[in-house]
């Protein structure tokens, strides 16, 4: 069973890393890279201050900065754990694949889907309620987790994986804020 998952991991990793086209590399390079998603970090630090009083908003963003803390930990617990070698540094995949970075560390699961489904999810359930666009905020991890493919640093199970983890742990730290700060707030 386990050789049929990652048989099929590796088949489509091929598949989908090899509907790339040399003239999107630029682009989904850009995606990859965290420092593109600063703006909309500030927009959601900024929704925080608008949409609820200072205090509370003051909190909510803390919540938001430990819960960044904590998936970033705990993913590079599980992947020095584990230890899965990235696509890009598997000789038996990766003259099969286009490689567009190079990253030296573990593969399984995938930091970037993880960090950016666990902070949107949380992101989107603070402010569901106060913007009717919160939803479409899941546009930044799908994108964002995606190139990790395109790029060839990752299988789409270290992505399901990561994207699943997050949004669970982004959901854990909603309801543990509910519990432990906003009664103090109210």
């Amino acid at each position: 069973m386990l050789k049929k998952l990652l048989d099929w991991d590796s088949d489509t990793l091929i598949y989908l890393n090899n509907l790339g086209v040399e003239q999107y590399d630029t682009f989904w390079s850009s995606v990859t890279n965290i420092s593109t998603w600063i703006p909309l970090f500030l927009l959601f630090a900024l929704l925080l201050f608008v949409k609820y009083p200072r205090k509370e908003a003051l909190y909510r963003a803390l919540t938001v900065i430990l819960l960044a803390i904590f998936i970033t930990v705990f993913t590079n617990l599980v992947k020095d754990g584990v230890g899965r070698v990235r696509p890009n540094n598997d000789e038996e995949i990766n003259m099969l694949i286009r490689v567009l970075r190079e990253p030296q560390s573990f593969s399984f699961f995938s930091g970037h889907a993880a960090s950016s489904f666990s902070i949107c999810t949380l992101v989107v359930l603070f402010l569901r309620k106060k913007t009717n666009l919160a939803w479409a905020f899941y546009l930044w991890p799908v994108l964002f987790a995606y190139s990790r493919i395109y790029i060839g640093v990752h299988y789409p199970v270290d992505i399901l994986v990561g994207a699943t983890v997050g949004a669970l742990t982004g959901y854990l730290f909603y309801l543990s804020y509910n519990r432990i700060s906003a009664p103090y707030l109210g």
